[in-house]
């Protein structure tokens, strides 16, 4: 069995980075999922916003199904096969990556908390709490940047569905967490970091290393 540890938080609130401060302290033994790669191969005609915009900030914009598979997967000492998601098309590509069987998955996205049933497979929970002006002006940077969006678009997308997205599902996610971290991340990734390597410690899982690298491409 591994070890599954959830990190919440809204879009921008250092999510990735946090996970990857844990992650970098360690070796094949930790890997990392990423929320983001599990968005519906195509966005739901049902879902759209006032504007008649896709909302890809609403939880029904996921495929739970898969999600929940794969997390229980990871959590037998399986692994999977992770789909790629194109953020510039707004599509699931055909491509897929491989997450190998681990000791330890961080399981890292928006709505970490939400289901029911993902949250009785982890092992510990985290929020991450960032003040709502940060959380956009970073994802400002990563969408115009990253995902070749323009500026008027990640501006009406954040009042469109982001901030009032946030407000009904990603904030209550709070009441989940069996901790909240802040702004400065450095010292909760030095705790959590701790806890990884207790759970080491106490379930080494040797066979577990003698795996490939948690992730490599496949086209």
């Amino acid at each position: 069995m591994a070890y599954l540890i959830g990190v919440a938080g809204g879009s921008g609130s250092g999510k990735t980075t946090f996970a990857k401060k844990v992650l970098k302290e360690f070796g094949p033994e930790v890997s990392i999922l990423h929320m983001d790669s599990y968005y519906l191969p195509r966005p739901a005609a049902e879902l759209k916003t006032l504007s008649g915009r896709p909302n890809f900030d609403h939880p029904n914009a996921f495929d739970w199904p898969l999600l929940r598979e794969h997390l229980e997967l990871l959590k037998q000492g399986q692994e999977i096969n992770v789909p790629v998601y194109d953020f510039k098309t707004s599509s699931r590509t055909s491509q897929f990556h491989t997450i190998a069987p681990s000791q330890v998955v961080i399981f890292e996205g928006i709505f970490t908390l939400v289901d029911e049933e993902i949250r009785g497979l982890l092992d510990i929970k985290c929020f991450l709490y960032v003040d709502s002006d940060i959380r956009f002006i970073r994802r400002l940077h990563r969408d115009v940047q990253e995902r070749g969006r323009s500026l008027e678009s990640v501006i009406g997308q954040y009042y469109d569905s982001v901030r009032p997205m946030y407000q009904k599902y990603l904030d209550p996610q709070r009441q989940y967490a069996d901790f909240i971290v802040g702004e400065e991340t450095d010292t909760a990734a030095s705790i959590l970091t701790a806890k990884v390597k207790e759970y080491l410690q106490a379930s080494p899982l040797p066979a577990f290393n003698e795996k490939q690298p948690a992730a490599h491409e496949h086209v």
